[in-house]
């Protein structure tokens, strides 16, 4: 199945807005819906070693008692697991999927996604997981490492799901954002929406043929589409306007032009999914 739309979901908070946004996009979509819940096995915090204070025969004992409980460990994490895929099934069938599948993995979030992508026509990820801390301002480690490394696009989303009716584009006129809008304008998962585009920066005559290239892309595919030129700080300025015009959804590049474009995820991209109150789509 390379067309799918696959959900990681965990037993974090996020799980039940990861389920409702996915089931949206795999009817909106058409394509077949994956839950996969990844077991990591490995501890997220090391465990002092205190068998060098032991005795020979007691540190063997211990290592043997460490060995059995990391095994009950495994077995509970994996239970566990498959009842939380058992019950996001159960909430896609409710929500009109018709048969979602479920997948369970021992490996890292990361390289368990990365190693599955080719058969991935969109990732949905909450904005953090069970092991992160839970700030708003925060945002999980596996998310950025996730956004990082794959190649496709990624659909970020809150705790509560809601319809998404006015989405806002990022846009800078680059290749990768023109093709961003092309995808935009023709993706099942935004008919019917109000299409926004935001260029932050000066009122210039590139800038506004840019706009109104991006404009008449999205009515031409039967969009309502609305736009603005913007000067300010990028993330602040999206913000505002995404307070403004009651946005739904972003929808943004992964990277921008930046010189740390080779670090994690561009700053203005990290920043905005950091702050975001509503799903973030990360375009490749």
């Amino acid at each position: 199945m390379s067309d799918q739309v696959l959900a990681a979901i965990d037993g974090s908070p996020y799980a039940e807005g990861v389920c409702d946004y996915a089931a949206w996009a795999c009817l909106a979509l058409e394509a077949p819906l994956t839950f996969i819940h990844v077991v990591d096995n490995h501890p997220q915090i090391s465990e002092p070693d205190l068998s060098g204070n032991l005795g020979l025969g007691t540190r063997e004992h211990l290592l043997e008692k460490l060995s059995e409980l990391e095994e009950q460990r495994a077995k509970v994490n994996r239970e566990q697991g498959r009842l939380i895929l058992e019950a996001a099934k159960h909430r896609a069938i409710e929500k009109g999927v018709a048969d979602p599948a479920i997948r369970q993995r021992n490996d890292t979030l990361v390289e368990a996604l990365v190693e599955l992508q080719d058969e991935v026509r969109l990732l949905v990820m909450g904005k953090r997981g069970e092991t992160a801390h839970q700030s708003s301002e925060h945002l999980g480690s596996s998310l950025e490492r996730v956004v990082r490394e794959m190649h496709r696009p990624i659909l970020m989303v809150p705790r509560d799901y809601k319809r998404p009716d006015n989405v806002m584009m990022a846009f800078d006129g680059s290749k990768t954002a023109r093709k961003g809008v092309e995808m935009l304008a023709k993706s099942p998962l935004f008919a019917g929406t109000v299409c926004h585009v935001v260029i932050v920066g000066a009122e210039t005559a590139e800038n506004r043929s840019q706009l109104e290239w991006a404009l008449a892309v999205l009515c031409e595919a039967g969009h309502e589409a609305e736009g603005a030129i913007k000067a300010g700080e990028v993330e602040a300025t999206l913000r505002e306007y995404q307070q403004q015009h009651a946005i739904d959804m972003l929808i943004m590049g992964a990277y921008g032009h930046s010189r740390i474009r080779h670090l994690l995820v561009g700053s203005t991209t990290t920043t905005m999914l950091r702050n975001a109150s509503v799903p973030v789509l990360i375009l490749r």
